[in-house]
């Protein structure tokens, strides 16, 4: 038998191994259940637990367990020159000891970055064909003797490989497929940055831009399993068929610890969307300066406090006057908190001069009298007249219908021809007959979000981010308050009025203005002369970013 034939026979037997370890893995999990906890909650987390376990485990037989092998220069850290499988998930056997180890672990990186000039310390590294899961071909690169290897690894970062380009130029149909096995160096550098930086991946058509910023969802899981699990992270695509499209990717990489929703979905709890509006009245609302009239709009309800304050008490009747209660107020607003926050923090400032009051007569109180205050009818009605609640949409439904109270709120932010184009021309009669769109529900989202802070994930990856209007980039910014994005896009191919002209400004929309911006310019699947086209309109269409080029070969 051939050396290559006999190779290929062995890669084969450790692949059926792998899958069979595999499935004892899943079997192991199967056989556990919620009766190992302690009580009815912690078996419910475990049940849900392990079905999550499971279903990373699931093996599809037409998805090849790995795709690549690396082998380590003998050394200080493997005497012995270590091999690592990398694919999809970790594979162990029975002992514990890795047979498949998973790309994104730190093991894994040379496999994708390595070159002649900087082996990493590898030896070699090894490419897997693949047809329906059935290995086919394999081809090897050597690290530290490129002689070796002819036209496959001549030393520099446009080593060719075979292999690697039938995957790259597989045709493609149905959902996305992953790319973890063709994965360019400049692209895992993407995938692997770290959690804490917001990162824009500026990328033109074919270059992978989509999958690298799912790839970096599936890196960020991996590496941060708690934090993200426990705080959530949202991939946001610009309409249901495009996540339909790429529903597949994250867990076919072993992860489904992630929400995917559109825009539309992620505002849609405020109400439905019943209508849609001309494009200039859509982009006016989704301007960002709708967010200061908004702000206006939302804390002109406080008002000033006219009357004393009076609460009974026994046979006492305490009094805070009309001066110490507009103090309060005063107080309250310098804290810069949300609306709804302030409204409870008033209470407890006009029952602190209360409880002051009361303990200069010697009377003890213990710790809990002051939130009692605060909850007596006397002190609640009070502040519910200077603080009132406000409605999101009944306070959209007033801008949007009486000219004079959005020309209060929006005098030196809206010129007078915007302010028209915005108020409604046939207003309904109440809020709730409002025909809302899309646009009006951001809005809603804006005033939700100053009344109550919104709550925030720890990661969210948004696509055709160019699109998004500016009050859009905000309502995800702040769902990513304490945590951070990915946002990819091409400001080229950007199709809507109220589209970006330049990462910066989407930056500070999302409220991340130390954000790093990335360029992906190799077109993998796009044909040379379709880049080539698209390199020439660039200057006239996004003057600042880098041209494409096609690395796909000539075919003869």
């Amino acid at each position: 038998m051939p050396a290559d034939a006999s190779e290929l026979a062995t890669e084969r037997e450790f692949l059926a191994e792998a899958r069979s370890q595999l499935g004892r893995m899943r079997d192991r999990v199967a056989a556990l259940d919620g009766s190992y906890a302690g009580n009815w909650v912690s078996a419910e987390i475990l049940e849900a637990t392990l079905a999550r376990r499971m279903e990373q485990l699931t093996d599809d037989p037409e998805i090849p367990l790995f795709f690549g092998r690396i082998d380590l220069v003998a050394g200080e850290t493997s005497p012995t020159g270590e091999s690592f499988h990398i694919g999809r998930r970790h594979v162990s056997d029975p002992d514990g000891e890795p047979m498949v180890v998973d790309w994104r672990a730190p093991v894994s990186t040379p496999f994708y970055r390595a070159t002649a000039k900087e082996p990493m310390g590898i030896s070699a590294r090894r490419r897997y064909g693949f047809a329906r899961g059935h290995l086919t071909a394999f081809e090897d690169e050597s690290l530290t003797r490129p002689e070796l290897t002819g036209d496959l690894s001549d030393g520099d970062a446009d080593a060719h490989s075979e292999i690697l380009e039938a995957e790259i130029e597989r045709p493609r149909s149905g959902p996305m497929r992953d790319i973890v096995a063709t994965i360019q160096p400049e692209q895992d550098v993407i995938v692997r940055m770290p959690l804490e930086s917001t990162l824009v991946v500026q990328g033109a058509p074919g270059t992978g831009k989509t999958a690298v910023g799912l790839h970096r969802a599936a890196y960020l899981l991996y590496a941060h399993r708690d934090q993200l699990t426990r705080r959530g992270v949202l991939v946001v695509g610009p309409n249901k068929s495009f996540l339909r499209y790429i529903r597949d990717v994250l867990p076919a990489l072993g992860e489904i610890h992630a929400r995917q929703a559109t825009i539309e979905e992620i505002v849609g709890d405020h109400a439905p969307v019943r209508a849609t509006e001309p494009a200039d009245v859509a982009t006016l609302k989704g301007d960002g300066r709708l967010a200061e009239v908004l702000r206006r709009a939302v804390w002109s309800h406080v008002g000033t406090p006219e009357e004393t304050l009076v609460l009974p008490r026994g046979s006492f009747r305490w009094r805070v006057p009309a001066y110490e209660a507009r103090e309060a107020v005063e107080q309250v607003r310098a804290r810069d908190v949300r609306y709804a926050l302030g409204a409870a923090q008033l209470r407890h400032a006009l029952a602190h001069r209360v409880l002051v009051q009361i303990e200069e007569t010697g009377d003890a109180l213990d710790d809990k009298a002051w939130d009692v205050l605060a909850r007596t009818k006397p002190v609640r009605d009070y502040a519910a007249a200077v603080w009132p609640v406000v409605e999101p949409r009944r306070l959209l439904h007033r801008l949007l219908s009486d000219p004079e109270f959005l020309a209060e709120h929006a005098d030196g932010v809206l010129t007078e021809d915007e302010q028209a184009l915005l108020v409604w021309a046939r207003p309904p009669r109440t809020a709730g007959s409002a025909r809302w769109t899309t646009a009006d529900l951001v809005l809603l989202d804006e005033i939700t979000d100053l009344l109550d802070r919104t709550e925030s994930v720890a990661h969210i990856v948004v696509d055709e981010a160019q699109d998004l209007s500016a009050m859009m980039l905000r309502a995800l910014g702040r769902r990513a308050a304490t945590g951070s994005l990915t946002v990819l896009g091409d400001l080229a191919q950007a199709t809507t009025p109220w589209a970006a002209r330049d990462w910066a400004d989407v930056l500070e929309h999302l409220a991340k203005p130390d954000g790093h911006v990335e360029q992906l310019t190799a077109g993998f699947r796009v044909p040379a002369d379709v880049i080539e086209l698209a390199a020439r309109l660039l200057p006239s269409i996004a003057p600042g970013l880098e041209p494409p080029r096609a690395v796909r070969r000539a075919r003869g």
